[in-house]
């Protein structure tokens, strides 16, 4: 019996570990990726930047997968009313999967995003590299670090686990980096919904609600104080809900990242507060300003004597929130300028894959049972072939006892290619 190491493997085992690679696929992408989103317009859908074509525009699900395969790309996640640019004249590479010629499409809206640009620091985003996370704004789903709004302090490379700091961690070690981090000021499991400064500016009647009973703004006193939640106590149904504040350590921040954090078990879940009842007929029942968020956001608009070292002016929505907006005459109208506030929206996913769950021989036999008849055959035939072949070629492996490897499982296929290309040059 051959001692080879741990590479050494048999053929079931190898056999195994394919199957166990398609339901892997089956389960990462259980959609069918055969038709591009264009022909059913605007619609709120997963967006992804194609780096390798040098036109910012954005491509949906489909033509990610199957028009520029090869090509390196960032996925920017949810985008609202976008309409996939992959067949129009404003990307060179062609659709293969809508292959008529669009006109480009005027309504999408490009921000820094499709720069490969993030956040309010504008920095790039690297998954191999990146070591913090991030959080998606409600209102114009830009992607926030957590630092860069206050939550927590950048991590430095001695928050890092040893096996990142070389060369930057991957998926696992972003999430293994976060973990190992001071919980955040307000974990994911305290908020439902964030809306970047940015953004609140724009929208007079989430500045009236911030700072107010489940409407989160991050704030400190002084430049040179700790960080801490605006309001700091949380009541629903009479109890009261204490979210902590941050180190006297942290007390300056300014940069952030991109995938959900890993929240300790000593971290509070976030109070479902009570809806505000409004009836029609009633008059504004919006909740009376915070003083404190109402100066932050006059010193944000201010030409002479803006204070961002106090807040950045970021909101942190609690879960039922789109119940609890005030619906008098006023309010509403202001709701209803961006729906978002008032109904959650629903995002495009593509139809289901039938095959996806299916096993390699299955498929083969789905493929073969689509074909005319007499290719069927021809295919059947050659399979045999190759099976006979196959066990010619295992046999001495078990006359002698040895262990077959993934090397000579690859050794045996190369061999088949290199017979149909000697064929070949044979015939012409």
């Amino acid at each position: 019996m051959s001692t080879n190491s741990s590479n050494a493997e048999t053929l079931a085992d190898y056999v195994a570990s394919q199957d166990t690679l398609v339901q892997e696929a089956a389960e990462a992408l259980p959609h069918q990726f055969s038709h591009c989103t264009y022909p059913l317009g605007h619609l709120r859908q997963a967006v992804y930047l194609c780096l390798t074509c040098p036109e910012a525009r954005g491509i949906c699900s489909a033509c990610s997968i199957a028009c520029h395969t090869d090509h390196e790309q960032v996925e920017l996640f949810p985008k609202r009313n976008f309409r996939c640019d992959c067949p129009t004249e404003a990307i060179g590479h062609p659709c293969s999967l809508h292959t008529t010629a669009e006109p480009v499409n005027e309504l999408n809206w490009y921000g820094q995003n499709f720069q490969a640009l993030f956040c309010r620091c504008k920095r790039p985003y690297d998954a191999a590299t990146e070591n913090e996370t991030m959080i998606q704004c409600l209102a114009c789903e830009d992607w926030f670090h957590e630092s860069c709004c206050n939550l927590r302090e950048p991590p430095s490379s001695e928050d890092l686990p040893p096996e990142n700091k070389d060369h930057g961690p991957n998926g696992d070690a972003i999430s293994k980096a976060s973990n190992d981090l001071p919980p955040a000021l307000i974990g994911p499991e305290d908020y439902d919904s964030f809306v970047c400064s940015g953004c609140v500016l724009k929208i007079p009647i989430l500045q009236r609600y911030a700072g107010t009973r489940g409407c989160f703004i991050v704030v400190r006193d002084l430049s040179t104080s700790p960080w801490k939640i605006l309001p700091d106590i949380h009541t629903d149904n009479h109890e009261s809900l204490k979210v902590s504040s941050l180190p006297e350590s942290s007390i300056h921040s300014n940069k952030r990242a991109l995938s959900p954090t890993g929240v300790d078990g000593s971290t509070v879940k976030r109070a479902r507060l009570l809806p505000i009842p409004s009836p029609p007929d009633a008059g504004c029942v919006a909740p009376i300003p915070n003083k404190t968020a109402q100066k932050i956001f006059a010193d944000l608009t201010s030409s002479i004597d803006p204070s961002p070292a106090l807040s950045t002016g970021d909101v942190f929505l609690t879960d039922g929130f789109r119940e609890r907006w005030c619906r008098c005459t006023s309010c509403i109208l202001e709701l209803e300028a961006h729906p978002y506030l008032l109904n959650e929206e629903e995002t495009y996913e593509p139809p289901e894959d039938p095959d996806s769950a299916l096993s390699l021989d299955e498929l083969g036999m789905r493929a073969l049972s689509r074909l005319p008849r007499e290719r069927a055959i021809d295919g059947i035939h050659a399979f045999n072939a190759m099976k006979d072949d196959l066990v010619q070629y295992l046999r001495p492996f078990a006359q002698q006892g040895k262990v077959v490897n993934e090397a000579d499982v690859r050794n045996f296929f190369d061999g088949l290619l290199e017979e149909k290309r000697a064929s070949r040059e044979h015939q012409s």
